[in-house]
């Protein structure tokens, strides 16, 4: 039987519900929707799409690395819009972050988001 392990990171901003940052399973780690809450304040980080997904990533960046994997792992990612519009913003700082690496993507446009915020991002990586 596999074994769960959550992951939890002072990196990153805890979970405002019952679940965990990311959970790791058969070397694989599962990380839940990042939005742009700065971690140490715990504040809504203030600013456009671009500004927004800048502090998204920074916190996946964190709770990834807190399991034991990178940016450079991820396999796929799903990115939340509030707004389609705001997919070219988005995206230069998404390729900003991940560099030559690209990951599996998709990208949706949603009602809300939480707190609404303009982006999160979900992702899926291999642990080396």
């Amino acid at each position: 039987m596999s074994i769960l392990q959550p992951v939890s990171t002072e990196g990153a901003p805890g979970a405002i519900g019952p679940y965990s940052q990311a959970m790791v399973v058969d070397g694989w780690i599962f990380c839940s929707g990042q939005i742009p809450l700065d971690p140490a304040s715990g504040e809504l980080v203030q600013g456009d799409v671009g500004v927004q997904t800048d502090q998204v990533l920074r916190n996946l960046k964190a709770v990834l690395e807190a399991a034991g994997g990178s940016l450079s792992r991820v396999v796929k990612t799903t990115v939340f819009l509030a707004d389609m519009g705001d997919f070219g913003a988005m995206n230069e700082v998404y390729a900003r972050h991940f560099g030559e690496h690209r990951p599996a993507r998709a990208a949706v446009a949603v009602r809300t988001l939480p707190k609404n915020v303009g982006v999160e991002i979900e992702a899926v990586a291999k642990l080396p």
